[in-house]
C-alpha cells in the first residue's frame, strides 16, 4: 500500500481554484489516469471529489460549481465538493473516503469550499486486511472517525495530511498520534505533505506509530522521501461493502527512515542534533520555503540588499542554502550615514557565502532627490530624509529585478513588521519576505546556528555583536524608537500570537507604558503589513492568513487603572 498526502493530486491548499469547474474536472481526470496503471500495489491518494446531486443530503440545493455555487453556498446551500482520498488498485478506483472534520481556523478555511463527509464509516481492504482511511483533522479529536475505525475492526488506519509547519508542531503531532493509536487499538500511518506553498511550509515528518506509542518508521522533515514500513497485519472482515485491493500479506516488520538535509530530526528522535532544535527546524523551514517559492514560480536568481546588518545577512545565507551561491546577488548601497564597518561586514559576508557583491553608493541620488524636494518646498529632513534613503535603495533593487529577472528578497523581520519599523516602498519593496515571521531575537539565534553548522563565522561576528541600526542618520540605533528587542519580542508574542490582554502582559512583569506603546504601534502598522510581500510562516500565528484585523477601526484596548500604577 502506497500512501500519499492530503489532496496530493491538487496540492494543498488549492483555495479558490476549487471554484473553477475545469480545475475540479481536471483533478478527477487525473485520478482516473493515476488509477489505470495500478496493479498489485494499492495506492491511497488525496483528491477533490464531486458529489452527484442525487447523493446530496436531503433538502440540499445540489449546487454546481463556480460563481453561482459559491453564492448559493454562502446562503446556506450544501457544497458538492469533498476533500477525499481514493483507494486505487488493479487499474481502477476501488473506494473513496471523505474528510469529516473540516478545519476553519488559523490558516484553514475548508468550509469555504468543502462539505463534510457523512454516512456510516466503512473500511477498505488491502490484501484482505481491513484498513481505515482518514484525512488530517479527522485524527485530532477523540470523537472523530479514527477511534471508531479501530472499533469497526481496522488493523491499520492511514491518516493523510497537509499539516503546515510551526515551531513545536511535530511534538504535538506525535502526542496526538500516540493517543489515537491507543484508542484505535491499531497502528496509524501518518503521512504529511512536504514543501513550500506561498506563505506555508509543509514539513513532512510522516511516521507510523503503533498502539503502544512506538514509532515504527519515520520520514525526514523538510525533504521528500520514500519510507518503507512492513507491518505484520492479519486479514479480517471489513464489513459490507468492502473495497478490495489485491496483494499478499506483508512480510515481517521492518522500518527504513531517511535523514533530512541539515540534519533535521524526525518525529521519533528524542535527542536533538544541535543545541537548539527549534532554531534548527525554523532554519530548515526558511530554506525549504524560499527554495520552493522561487522554483515553483519560475524564479532562478535573487538579489538581496546587504546593509552589513543581521537581517540581510540571514536572508542572504538562507538564499544561498536554498538556491546556491551562483543564484544569489548582493547589493550594498551605502549612504553618507553608512559606517565603514557595515560595508566591510557586507563584503565579508559575501566572500564567506561565495556570492557576488555590487557596491552602489546612493549619495548622488540622495542629493538629487533632496534638491528636487527642496525646489518643491518640501523639507528633506528627519523621517522624510531617512525614508528617502530607504526608498532609493528599493528603487535600485527593483530596477535590477526588472533588468535581470532577479526576484528581490526583502529583509524585514517580524518585530519590524509588527511595529511598523519599516519604510513603505523602501525596505519593504520586493517579491518575497523570507524572515517576515521571524522575531529579531530569533534572527540572531538563527545566524549563530548557521555559523555553528558551518564551523566558521559565515555571518561575521561583528554583525552579531554591534547594536542594530538602520544607519539612516548619525548615531542611529533601533532602541532609539523601539524597546530593546529582548523586551519587545516577548510582548509581541503575547500580543500577536497569543492574543493576551494588555493587563495580562503587564502582570507578566512588563512596564505598562511600554506595553501600551507596543500595542499602539501594532494597531497603527496594519496598513503597512497589508502592502508587504508574502513570506514564510514559522510561528503559530503569523501576519497574513492567520491574523485578520481590519485596518480601519477605532478600538484601542484600554489598560486598567490599577495596571498603570
Amino acid at each position: 500500500l502506497l500512501v500519499t498526502p492530503e489532496l496530493a493530486l491538487t496540492g494543498y491548499p488549492p483555495e479558490d481554484l476549487l471554484l473553477k469547474p475545469g480545475f475540479v474536472a481536471a483533478n478527477l481526470e487525473a485520478l482516473g489516469e493515476l488509477a489505470a496503471p495500478t496493479g498489485r500495489c494499492a495506492l491511497l491518494v488525496g483528491f477533490v471529489d464531486l458529489v452527484p446531486p442525487e447523493d446530496q443530503p436531503e433538502g440540499s440545493l445540489g449546487l454546481g460549481l463556480g460563481r453561482v455555487a459559491r453564492e448559493q453556498a454562502l446562503r446556506g446551500g450544501a457544497r458538492r465538493l469533498r476533500n477525499a482520498v481514493a483507494l486505487c488498485a488493479e487499474g481502477r478506483v476501488q473506494g473513496v473516503v471523505h474528510k469529516r472534520l473540516l478545519p476553519n481556523y488559523g490558516v484553514f478555511d475548508e468550509e469555504r469550499w468543502f462539505g463534510p463527509g457523512s454516512g456510516p464509516l466503512e473500511l477498505l481492504a488491502v490484501a484482505g486486511v481491513p484498513v481505515g482511511a482518514s484525512i488530517c483533522e479527522d485524527l485530532w479529536f477523540p470523537e472523530g472517525p479514527v477511534p471508531a475505525l479501530g472499533r469497526l475492526g481496522a488493523r491499520l488506519v492511514c491518516n493523510v495530511n497537509a499539516s503546515p509547519f510551526s515551531v513545536g508542531r511535530q511534538a504535538d503531532r506525535l502526542a496526538v498520534l500516540r493517543t489515537r493509536a491507543a484508542e484505535a487499538g491499531c497502528p496509524i500511518c501518518y503521512v504529511n505533505q512536504v514543501g513550500g506553498q506561498d506563505e506555508l511550509v509543509f514539513d513532512g515528518g510522516s511516521m507510523v506509530v503503533d498502539p503502544e506509542g512506538r514509532v515504527l518508521a519515520a520520514a525526514p522533515r523538510f525533504a521528500e522521501a520514500l519510507v518503507l514500513c512492513d507491518l505484520p497485519l492479519e486479514p479480517g472482515p471489513t464489513g459490507p461493502p468492502p473495497a478490495t485491493a489485491g496483494g499478499q500479506p506483508p512480510s515481517p516488520s521492518r522500518a527504513v527512515g531517511l535523514l533530512g538535509p541539515l540534519g533535521v530530526a524526525d518525529g521519533s528522535a528524542d535527542q536533538p542534533l544541535v543545541e537548539d532544535p527549534a532554531v534548527e527546524e525554523v532554519y530548515a523551514a526558511l530554506v525549504l520555503g524560499t527554495r520552493d517559492y522561487l522554483g515553483k514560480n519560475g524564479f532562478r536568481e535573487v538579489v538581496v540588499g546587504l546593509s552589513g546588518g543581521v537581517d540581510s545577512s540571514l536572508v542572504a545565507t538562507v538564499a544561498v542554502d536554498a538556491l546556491g551561491p551562483e543564484a544569489v546577488h548582493g547589493w550594498a548601497m551605502p549612504s553618507r550615514y553608512s559606517s565603514e564597518g557595515s560595508l566591510a561586514d557586507a563584503r565579508a559576508l559575501a566572500e564567506g557565502l561565495g556570492i557576488d557583491l555590487q557596491v552602489v553608493p546612493i549619495e548622488p541620488a540622495h542629493q538629487a532627490l533632496a534638491a528636487t524636494l527642496a525646489a518643491a518646498q518640501v523639507p528633506c529632513e528627519g523621517t522624510t530624509d531617512e525614508n528617502l534613503q530607504s526608498r532609493i535603495r528599493g528603487v535600485l533593487l527593483m530596477a535590477a529585478s526588472n533588468a535581470r529577472g532577479w526576484l528581490v528578497l526583502t529583509t524585514g523581520n517580524k518585530s519590524e513588521l509588527a511595529t511598523g519599523y519599516s519604510t513603505l516602498y523602501g525596505d519593504s519593496a520586493g517579491g518575497f519576505a523570507v524572515i517576515r515571521d521571524v522575531p529579531k531575537t530569533l534572527v540572531y539565534r538563527l545566524c549563530a546556528f548557521r555559523n555553528r553548522l558551518a564551523g566558521t563565522d559565515l555571518v561575521p561576528r561583528s554583525v552579531l555583536e554591534k547594536p542594530p541600526s538602520a544607519e539612516l542618520r548619525p548615531g542611529q540605533r533601533d532602541d532609539d524608537r523601539l524597546p530593546p528587542y529582548e523586551v519587545l519580542d516577548p510582548i509581541l508574542a503575547m500580543l500577536v500570537e497569543e492574543d493576551r490582554s494588555l493587563e495580562e502582559i503587564v502582570a507578566a512583569g512588563y512596564d505598562p507604558a511600554v506595553v501600551q506603546e507596543v500595542a499602539r504601534l501594532v494597531d497603527q502598522a496594519e496598513y503597512k503589513r497589508r502592502q508587504s510581500p508574502v513570506g514564510i510562516r514559522i510561528t503559530a500565528r503569523a501576519f497574513g492568513k492567520d491574523r485578520r484585523v481590519p485596518i480601519t477601526h477605532r478600538y484601542r484596548e484600554p489598560l486598567p487603572e490599577e495596571s498603570r500604577r
